[in-house]
């Protein structure tokens, strides 16, 4: 498995496999908040960011399809954004997910995020979103 930052070439396979719009993918890319997984010489993943007010590293969304999930394939992709979050300075990650969804938030506590507090957004989803903090200022740099 490769893990690298999204370029521009990937944005095809990007808009069949993320969420987010064809507007926002191409920001995304344009400032370098995707990193994405090749298996077998193909693209098989990613890890989409932002910056919490502007400054803290948001893990917006981490994707591995079904066939590639405990493979390695999504601890390789945040332990890459990890390291590069560290070169860059920062202190802290932070992450989210539906209160409901206790899967995700296993996988968040295993790499070391603490539950932070939560907010109520039932205006748009089932359960209230669970936000997650992971203090990563000892993280030796890559």
């Amino acid at each position: 498995m490769i893990v690298r930052r999204g370029r521009s070439e990937d944005l095809p396979w990007l808009i069949e496999h993320d969420d987010a719009s064809e507007d926002w993918i191409k920001r995304c890319i344009q400032f370098e908040e995707y990193f994405v997984v090749e298996h077998d010489g193909q693209l098989a993943g990613f890890l989409r960011f932002s910056r919490f007010w502007g400054k803290i590293p948001y893990m917006d969304m981490i994707r591995v399809p079904p066939s590639l999930q405990r493979s390695g394939a999504g601890t390789a992709l945040f332990r890459a954004w990890e390291r590069a979050m560290a070169e860059e300075g920062a202190q802290h990650l932070m992450t989210s997910s539906e209160w409901a969804e206790a899967e995700p938030q296993a996988w968040h506590r295993r790499n070391g995020f603490k539950a932070a507090g939560s907010i109520d957004l039932r205006i748009l989803q089932s359960s209230p979103e669970i936000f997650f903090l992971k203090d990563i200022s000892g993280t030796p740099e890559a």
